[in-house]
């Protein structure tokens, strides 16, 4: 099929390479000259491990193309993917302007049939105004999907090549046949192609990872709790997750979710329960119990120097707001950071793929007292304490010894609960993590 993907953002990018992977003939459409330039030279702009084998083996095969042309696009493809920026502002209503201008620009642009997809995670009713739009530029008959997308940050070429389901929304019958065989391919082993609606399938979204947070959530309260009642949440975690009615995943214990998804999606839930007179009262806690939780290890490490941090290094394994990508959009190493620096602290700050693009997140006057260095073990030489925000594969299993030689004092703030309790303690490591008992090995205050 010919395909256009308008925005070469995350979405745009991972959704534009898998469907020229599958065989189809893909326009990609921006209007960055600077990232044109760089994605026709074979230069991605994420980090998304194995998007850049398929990302090049598309352009080899000159299956996958980028212009700055709308026109050119949506001539050449029967299907326009619409993948733009939906921000939220400052009451956590999504910013829909630019999909209402493209879809604008677009009903002036076809001549003939044509389906056009939102892609992007909109507001319920986005479809509806994306179809006015457009019918207010045209007679020219056309069907609008909503296809919302499922991609994990960091193993989002996996998900949309093997996806748990498709959700197509269409009123079209014909939309929903073209969308059906676009899909075909990426869900032979029997995995659901489920045909509703455009408002449900935009609510769908919404509500998988409004339901997600709240798990997350729910899951980080338990660990409060279980360190005020002497309560292991490791093990809470697996006696629970063995329930087949909870499941395993997402009830890891942390210093909060961050990234570009959840914390949007939740607030442009909220708005719109708000927009139609529903107090959508789980969520508001949902937020303030995430904006809470990523301080809370901050709140540990003024108990452990009893208030007065100024003065004093800590190393920061991880700035981005999960593994595997260099996604640090609200990431918990954020606001740790903004609060240690306030306080008066300097930091030494170590990521494998976030170090460029931590800086612009916090602002030359935090990034003055930053030193961004260039492995972990550079991060522990000569700091007071160690705090983990993300859990990299490869601060798993470190060198124990470097907390003991490297360090002024070894002692850790783990907000990802990666290391075993006897084994810190074994070590004469003073760890602290999330959920469990302190190791205290200098035996200084700390509140729970």
């Amino acid at each position: 099929m010919n395909i256009a993907v308008i925005g070469t953002g995350y979405v745009g990018l991972v959704t534009g390479t898998c469907f020229a992977d599958s065989g189809n003939h893909v326009i990609c459409v921006d209007n960055n000259q600077d990232k044109l330039n760089a994605l026709k030279a074979g230069q991605i702009p994420i980090y998304e491990p194995g998007l850049d084998t398929l990302f090049n083996r598309a352009i080899r095969e000159k299956r996958m193309t980028f212009t700055d042309s709308l026109a050119d696009a949506v001539k050449a493809s029967d299907i326009i993917f619409l993948c733009l920026p939906t921000p939220p502002g400052a009451n956590g209503e999504a910013d829909l302007s630019s999909v209402l201008k493209v879809a604008g620009q677009i009903g002036e642009l076809i001549d003939e049939y044509k389906v056009i997809v939102n892609k992007s995670t909109v507001p319920v009713g986005t479809a509806d105004k994306v179809r006015m739009a457009i019918e207010s530029q045209t007679n020219t008959p056309f069907d609008v999907v909503s296809n919302p997308e499922f991609l994990r940050e960091g193993a989002a070429v996996t998900d949309f090549q093997k996806p748990e389901r498709v959700v197509i929304g269409t009123s079209g019958e014909k939309a929903a046949e073209i969308m059906k065989e676009l899909y075909e391919p990426f869900v032979r082993s029997g995995n659901p192609i489920i045909v509703m609606d455009e408002r449900s399938a935009e609510m769908t979204k919404y509500a998988a990872n409004g339901f997600l947070a709240t798990k997350i959530t729910f899951m980080n309260e338990i660990a409060n709790l279980c360190e005020r009642v002497g309560a292991n949440v490791d093990h809470v975690r697996r006696g629970i997750g063995t329930d087949s009615r909870i499941g395993k995943r997402f009830l890891f214990a942390g210093i909060g979710f961050g990234g570009s998804c959840f914390p949007k999606d939740v607030q442009a839930l909220h708005y719109t329960a708000r927009q139609h007179g529903y107090d959508f009262q789980i969520l508001n806690s949902v937020m303030e119990v995430n904006d809470n939780q990523k301080l809370s290890i901050v709140e540990k490490i003024k108990g452990y120097y009893n208030g007065d941090i100024k003065g004093k290094t800590f190393g920061v394994w991880g700035l981005a707001f999960k593994p595997e990508t260099d996604d640090v959009r609200e990431a918990p190493a954020i606001y740790i950071i903004q609060a240690l620096v306030a306080m008066g602290a300097r930091v030494k700050a170590y990521d494998p793929e976030a170090q460029k693009t931590f800086p612009a997140a916090v602002g030359e006057e935090v990034n003055s007292h930053v030193e961004y260095v260039e492995d972990q073990t550079a991060a522990l030489k000569d700091v007071d304490a160690l705090i983990i925000s993300t859990e990299w594969n490869e601060f798993r299993r470190p060198d124990f010894q470097n907390f003991l030689k490297l360090m002024k004092q070894p002692v850790i703030f783990d907000g990802r609960n990666l290391y075993d309790l006897d084994r810190m303690e074994a070590l004469n490591i003073t760890y602290f993590s999330v959920g469990r008992r302190g190791v205290n090995i200098n035996r200084k205050v700390i509140d729970a």
